[in-house]
Formats: structure tokens, sequence, C-alpha cells
């Protein structure tokens, strides 16, 4: 689904991702070492709070439109793409597990927003 950078808290500065299984409640896998990780379910959580909300543009993706654009519409096209194409909105936020457990992550929008989902 989507990777949570985690920046402070009970599991200190790590990376996970948010995996929904097919047949399984969803999880956020948190890498603890190598090859090893701890799930938590998302129905664990007691509740997220966003910190912050940032806009970022890519500079990767914009030139990707960019390309698309020109390619469809010519210079128009490659204008439209480079002004439009790109954006990213990043969340920081807060996420307080039942068992007493807490942590400061960032994560893309749509991520959070699932979080969100299954912690409503």
């Amino acid at each position: 689904m989507g990777s949570v950078s985690i920046l402070a808290g009970d599991f200190g500065k790590k990376e996970a991702r948010v995996i929904a299984p097919p047949l399984r409640p969803a999880i956020l896998s948190i890498a603890t070492g190598l090859l090893r990780f701890t799930d938590i379910p998302l129905e664990d959580f007691e509740r997220v709070e966003i910190q912050t909300e940032d806009s970022a543009k890519s500079l990767l993706g914009a030139a990707g439109w960019g390309l698309a654009g020109a390619a469809l519409l010519g210079p128009v096209g490659l204008l439209a793409g480079l002004l439009l194409g790109g954006k990213k909105k990043s969340v920081c936020f807060a996420a307080y597990l039942k068992d007493g457990r807490k942590f400061l992550a960032v994560t893309d929008s749509k991520t959070y927003q699932k979080i969100q989902a299954a912690v409503f």
C-alpha cells in the first residue's frame, strides 16, 4: 500500500510499510533488523492525529508529466505538465496504539487516509 517513515517514538527511527493482505486486516510492518519485522494490525491503533501537511514537487515526476504533455499537446502541454505534474502531499502524523505505545511518522496522503480509515 504505502511506505511510512517513523521519525521518533517507541520504535525509534525506522522504515515501515502498510500492507493489506487479501484475506487479513491491514498491518503496519516495521523493519526492526535484517529480515525482521514487527507487524501491528491497524485495528490496534487507538487514534492518529495529523501534525503537519506539506506539498512537495517531485522534479522527476514533473519532468515525466512535462514530456507526456509535450507529446500530446506540444509546447503548451510541456509547460502545463511541468507546472502541474509531480505534486506530492506528505503528512506527518502521531499514532497512538491501544497498548500505550506511540510514534511520530511521515507518509503520503493516500497512505495516511487508509490508516485513518482503518482507525475510524
